[in-house]
């Protein structure tokens, strides 16, 4: 038996999702179906609303809603002359749980990956740059995956950096090899920032 068309149409829109096949689709599709009308309409708003209100921060890249400055950009209150760069908001806002930093950030969206076809110039490596020339910042902090890709991009923007009076840092005590930044508790974050190592 075939589902009714707005059914299979719902499944295949769930499967779009990282990590929804087939069988976790049609749970939440039938899901969705048992909702109530008042629950339906906040769900599809909620889905409009991420894609037309949600906008990027015009300084770090940050998501931000209302304004193209984001919360943090625009608070007097943090330290602006650090700034630590993550590779997603996802890893700014798992630093931000942590409570552990009250400086500034700068969002890559991506790691340098020449094997999937990910160069310096395809992620926000030259705004980074034009940022601490500009803020005058005094230390970067390398908040990177400890992977291939994080660990080329690090050397890259190290590397951009020297001859500078920027000190980089990289986060080190507690970050396992390998490990992926969204899913380490705010403790092991905290403890990674106050060990962090300087590069140069």
């Amino acid at each position: 038996m075939k589902f009714p068309k707005s059914l299979e149409e719902l499944i295949e829109c769930f499967k779009l999702l990282p990590g929804i096949g087939e069988k976790n689709a049609e749970r939440l599709s039938f899901a969705v179906l048992k909702f109530s009308d008042e629950n339906a309409e906040k769900f599809s708003n909620s889905i409009n609303n991420v894609k037309t209100k949600i906008v990027k921060c015009s300084i770090c890249n940050n998501l931000t809603e209302d304004s193209e400055i984001c919360s943090i950009c625009s608070d007097d209150t943090r330290d602006s002359s650090t700034i630590c760069v993550v590779e997603s908001t996802k890893d700014l806002i798992l630093f931000e749980k942590s409570n552990a930093y009250k400086g500034k950030y700068h969002v890559l969206e991506g790691l340098i990956s020449p094997l999937e076809g990910i160069n310096p110039e395809d992620i926000k490596i030259n705004e980074l740059i034009n940022r601490i020339k500009k803020e005058k910042i005094k230390e970067v902090i390398l908040a990177l995956n400890t992977s291939m890709e994080g660990e080329t991009t690090s050397l890259y923007i190290l590397k951009l950096l020297e001859g500078t009076d920027v000190s980089v840092t990289k986060i080190a005590a507690g970050i396992p090899v390998g490990a992926d930044m969204e899913y380490l508790d705010a403790l092991t974050i905290q403890r990674a920032l106050e060990g962090r190592n300087k590069l140069s």
